[in-house]
């Protein structure tokens, strides 16, 4: 499957980029104006991606190089199912390097406090009681892990709640050459518990890795059922 990249006025070669586990992505080797460009596949909608490009302004403000999407020739940001993105050059972070971003997470957190809900998505909270919302959909699931799933978000339902990028992990920041921190791949942000950033940051309670194990197992269920299913299989 190849991204309408004409719709964004590119006329380039693609390459496929490797890492990503839900999303097909291609890196162009060469454009015109010099600049690299990342198509991504989607399942977002307009709304949840105009949503995201509000969120990653206030990502920049408190100091973090974010890929902010870009408009089509159409205004719009997603063309037959995919986006487009600048690409960042840099260097991957390591797991010993992935606790120094935690005051950029905190500020993050902070200036999103009050931050609505991401069209179409739910956080755990919401889950408690409804089925379905974002990545996650509970009548596909076992009722037995539908259980644990909500035992353990409701242990935690009182924390703090902001808008999270919900996919840290050395993969995802990226060392710039101007020795600013970069955070990719904002396709699970939403609002939710800040405890799913920091509780991958850091030292966390086992009631917050509970919540955390519960939440990667249910957004994980239809979308990458292997993964979830082995998942599933440790508890």
């Amino acid at each position: 499957m190849r991204p309408p990249i004409e719709s964004w006025g590119v006329d380039a070669d693609l390459a496929p980029l490797f890492g990503g586990h839900r999303n097909l992505a291609f890196v162009t080797l060469n454009v015109g104006s010099g600049q690299r460009l990342v198509f991504k596949s989607t399942r977002r909608s307009e709304d949840a991606l105009s949503w995201l490009v509000s969120v990653q302004d206030i990502a920049e403000g408190v100091g973090l190089v974010v890929p902010k999407l870009i408009r089509n020739k159409n205004g719009k940001l997603t063309e037959g199912g995919w986006t487009c993105e600048p690409y960042l050059d840099g260097s991957h972070f390591t797991d010993d390097e992935l606790s120094s971003v935690r005051p950029l997470v905190a500020e993050l957190h902070a200036a999103t406090s009050d931050i609505p809900q991401r069209p179409g998505f739910l956080s755990s909270r919401d889950l408690i009681e409804r089925e379905y919302g974002g990545d996650v959909d509970l009548r596909a699931m076992p009722a037995s892990l539908v259980v644990h799933c909500r035992n353990a978000w409701s242990a935690v339902s009182d924390q703090k709640q902001a808008v999270i990028h919900g996919d840290l992990n050395p993969g995802n920041l990226i060392r710039c050459t101007d020795g600013r921190t970069a955070l990719i791949d904002w396709d699970e942000c939403r609002r939710d518990l800040v405890l799913f950033d920091t509780a991958v940051l850091g030292e966390a309670s086992d009631e917050e890795h509970s919540a955390l194990f519960a939440w990667e197992l249910a957004c994980s269920w239809q979308i990458e059922p292997h993964y979830a299913r082995q998942q599933a299989s440790q508890l």
